[in-house]
């Protein structure tokens, strides 16, 4: 029995850190694509072709990924008895405003695909870094599990 956990713990694992490295290059792509977006004339077919990529970034990899990552680290934090451990506690509050962030970046693609910019290209270049502070801030707690 407890080889068998110890292989699923793996698998899971393996899992999780695979849609983990999907969502983050989403969430990496897509405020790059929202800034070349903007600078395409509204109405235009190249507006439309930049509409269509969003979307399907959203749908086919940023989407289903969050959902992945979200069951197979809580199914981790299970199988490890992770829950009274402030490391978890820490990460899981960097996750969830992660899970926010990428909520924006989609309402965000909405806003562009009806017109309205409201952000500048510098705004999101900025903001194409918090994915990347999020990721080193959760490798750390992960791996060195600092409390």
């Amino acid at each position: 029995m407890q080889d068998a956990l110890a292989v699923t713990y793996y698998w899971l694992k393996a899992g999780h850190i695979i849609f983990m490295v999907f969502w983050m290059a989403g969430l990496f792509m897509l405020p790059r694509l929202f800034v070349y977006h903007q600078e395409t004339e509204p109405g235009s077919p190249e507006n439309a072709a930049w509409i269509d990529r969003e979307r399907k970034l959203l749908k086919i990899i940023l989407n289903p990924s969050i959902v992945v990552v979200w069951v197979l680290g809580i199914a981790l934090a299970f199988s490890i008895g992770a829950w009274d451990q402030g490391w978890l506690h820490a990460k899981l509050a960097l996750v969830l405003a992660l899970s926010g962030y990428h909520g924006f970046l989609a309402s965000y693609a909405k806003k562009l695909a009806r017109g309205e910019r409201s952000l500048s290209g510098k705004t999101l270049r900025l903001l194409n870094e918090v994915p990347g502070i999020a990721l080193v801030l959760i490798v750390i707690l992960v791996v060195v599990k600092p409390f």
